[in-house]
C-alpha cells in the first residue's frame, strides 16, 4: 500500500507533508504535489500533516484515479524535499470541489 495525493491539493500545494517524508517520495508540479507510489513506504506520517487533508491511502475508495495521476506525474516532475510557501491563494481554494480540471501538467519551478 502507498499514499496518494488527491484533488484537494490542487491550487493549494501545501508542503507540510514533504517536510516529514522520510524517503523523499514527493514530486512537485506547478499547482499540485504527487507521491511516487513505488517509493512510498506506507509510513503514513504525511497524511496528518496535510492542511488540506488531500493525502489518503491508495486503498481509499476515492484514490483509484489519483493513484494513476500520482504515478504519471512522479515520473515527470522534480522531486520536492523541502517545505516551500503554498500557492498564494491556497486558503481560498482549500476544500473547494471540482478542481481536477485545474491540475497543471507543468513541473514546479523554483
Amino acid at each position: 500500500m502507498a499514499y496518494v495525493v488527491t484533488e484537494n491539493c490542487i491550487r493549494c500545494k501545501y508542503t507540510d507533508c514533504v517536510e516529514v517524508c522520510p524517503v523523499d517520495c514527493f514530486y512537485a508540479g506547478e499547482n499540485f504535489l504527487v507521491i511516487n507510489p513505488d517509493e512510498c513506504i506506507d509510513c503514513g506520517v504525511c497524511e496528518p500533516e496535510c492542511p488540506a487533508e488531500a493525502i489518503v491511502p491508495d486503498s481509499d475508495g476515492n484514490a483509484a484515479a489519483w493513484l494513476e495521476i500520482n504515478t504519471k506525474y512522479a515520473a515527470l516532475w522534480p522531486n520536492m524535499t523541502r517545505k516551500i510557501a503554498p500557492m498564494p491563494d491556497a486558503d481560498e481554494w482549500n476544500n473547494k470541489l471540482g478542481k481536477a480540471d485545474m491540475l497543471s501538467p507543468e513541473p514546479h519551478k523554483d
